[in-house]
């Protein structure tokens, strides 16, 4: 048995040394950071500079109201349409199932910046088919780009249209995972389908909906790339900055790593709080 164990982590051996050497070393390093004054030369530690400047931070509060409203706005309807997009793929009556599964998984292949650039000449303000198509309802045309409630609905417009099909896909995993047997006694007791999908197809699904969500909530609190691309950096006037454009910001623009690894393991904290208060109210909702 030991002859074995030691084959067993000889085999692993690599793994684990680039695991620690380009993973559990920087996320440490990066730790360590967060309670030193990077802004001198050499490096202090000063425990109370980032963490103390993070507490007071007006910029970080606007970022951290940005990301939140995405999350409580663009989640559940993303999981919602994900669901109902599920259901269509499952349902027998739709014809050519797998070319319509990868038209709405295609958008998660689909390169950031091209689709950051079909979004920004869709919405554009003078020539985009979107103001076009307002106009011809009789409405006025919305600047997207200059005002900051409508930047933030571009934002979660794009985020939606990118991640929901790939939601859609792992709830449709969870679809078939449902034995028929259940549907068919359902039916030959006169149960509608509506009621059947309320009382047997959500509460099923309910592990797999979690997951999505729990992926969902990371995913979101991290978000950089559509405020980045597609509303100029968090623009108008910082109405769209993430947590996660703040981080790049002041790491990358800024060059204040201390501040910046303060700014990543707060999003990481607050990842897991509001993931497990899903996976808790999830549970307790059984």
């Amino acid at each position: 048995m030991r002859m074995q164990s030691r084959i067993a982590y000889a085999f692993l051996a690599p793994y684990l040394l680039i695991f620690a050497t380009f993973w559990l070393w920087p996320i440490i390093s990066s730790f360590l950071i967060s309670f030193q004054n990077t802004r001198v030369n050499p490096w202090r530690f000063a425990p109370s500079m980032n963490w103390g400047r993070l507490v007071g931070d007006p910029a970080f509060y606007n970022a951290l109201y940005n990301t939140l409203i995405i999350l409580v706005i663009q989640v559940p309807v993303m999981i919602a349409l994900a669901t109902v997009m599920a259901v269509l793929l499952n349902s027998p009556l739709l014809k050519a199932r797998p070319l319509y599964r990868f038209a709405f998984f295609a958008p998660v292949v689909v390169g950031e910046v091209a689709y950051a650039a079909v979004f920004r000449l869709m919405f554009s303000a003078d020539f985009g088919i979107i103001n076009k198509i307002i106009g011809t309802v009789g409405l006025a045309p919305v600047s997207w780009f200059d005002n900051g409630t409508a930047a933030m609905a571009l934002v979660i417009m794009a985020v939606t249209w990118r991640w929901a099909g790939y939601n859609a896909i792992i709830i449709l995993a969870g679809l078939q995972s449902i034995p028929g047997d259940v549907y068919e006694a359902a039916t030959l007791d006169r149960v509608g389908k509506v009621q059947q999908f309320f009382h047997i197809t959500l509460p099923l699904l309910k592990p797999i909906i979690l997951f999505c969500i729990v992926l969902s909530v990371i995913g979101t609190m991290q978000l950089f790339a559509e405020p980045f691309l597609i509303t100029n950096r968090g623009g108008p006037g910082g109405a769209t900055e993430t947590l996660g454009l703040l981080l790049y910001r002041q790491g990358f623009t800024s060059l204040n790593f201390g501040y910046a690894s303060a700014i990543a393991y707060t999003i990481a904290a607050l990842a897991v709080a509001i993931s497990l208060l899903n996976l808790f109210f999830g549970r307790e909702a059984k």
